[in-house]
């Protein structure tokens, strides 16, 4: 007589059943387990802190006071008046924001040799320690004490950005040196708006590897805002 036991070839249904609830709950322990550690996986494993600088860390636009630093009252007044035009025109989104920005930096500085131009940009920090926002400054050392990464992603010249925040990774505009002298061209685009997430994601490519809290306070941050996790704007301002 055949075999009719739930080891034979053809199993009985009940057996189908009873193998079925021994076997199901196995797969799906190993389903939640390896969903578990594919979640787990994908988690930030750190955080990231960017900072815009002028206006969230600096209460002035550091261009403007650098200009005024180095040629006084006078010579920023003589030099906005020349580019009076493309300036007004820049506002009306007329006329390129980097090629105004390059057209005065150039004016002023080209043809200086870079020691020099360094040299300036470390006694103006010093010199204008006060532009810095306490509370600002204070949020970045705390971020530094927790272990987090603390990065100034900024349209600013990284040379003279870097004396006030040292110890910071500084992602600013940075100029074009040939011979030791500046030419008075960038040597990267103008940080400014979209180009603050490319200039991140080209320090920090591996974006699901952590979390991105960004600080801003104009239009110019409004993509690096909008691009992270958690976003503050003009955060410090009340202090």
């Amino acid at each position: 007589r055949p075999d009719q036991s739930c080891a034979s070839r053809s199993l009985h249904p009940t057996c189908h059943s009873r193998l079925d609830y021994c076997i199901r709950p196995y797969y799906l322990r190993q389903q939640i387990i390896n969903s578990s550690f594919t979640y787990i996986m994908q988690q930030p494993t750190h955080t990231l802190h960017a900072f815009d600088f002028d206006g969230t860390i600096t209460t002035r636009d550091t261009l403007l006071e650098f200009i005024r630093y180095e040629r006084g009252i006078w010579g920023l007044i003589t030099v906005l008046l020349r580019y009076l035009p493309q300036l007004l025109l820049m506002k009306l989104h007329l006329y390129s924001n980097e090629r105004a920005k390059q057209q005065v930096f150039s004016t002023l500085f080209r043809g200086m040799s870079l020691e020099e131009f360094d040299a300036h940009c470390c006694a103006f920090a010093a010199s204008n320690t006060h532009l810095l926002r306490p509370a600002a400054v204070c949020a970045i050392k705390q971020v530094q004490e927790s272990g987090d990464t603390v990065v100034v992603i900024s349209a600013s010249i990284d040379n003279w950005v870097r004396p006030f925040l040292p110890d910071v990774d500084i992602q600013g505009t940075q100029i074009e040196v040939k011979e030791d002298k500046l030419t008075g061209r960038f040597l990267t685009p103008n940080c400014y708006g979209p180009e603050k997430v490319r200039r991140l994601l080209a320090k920090y490519p591996d974006r699901k590897s952590y979390r991105l809290i960004a600080y801003g306070d104009s239009k110019g941050d409004k993509d690096l805002l909008a691009f992270a996790d958690d976003s503050h704007y003009r955060p410090f301002r009340t202090v």
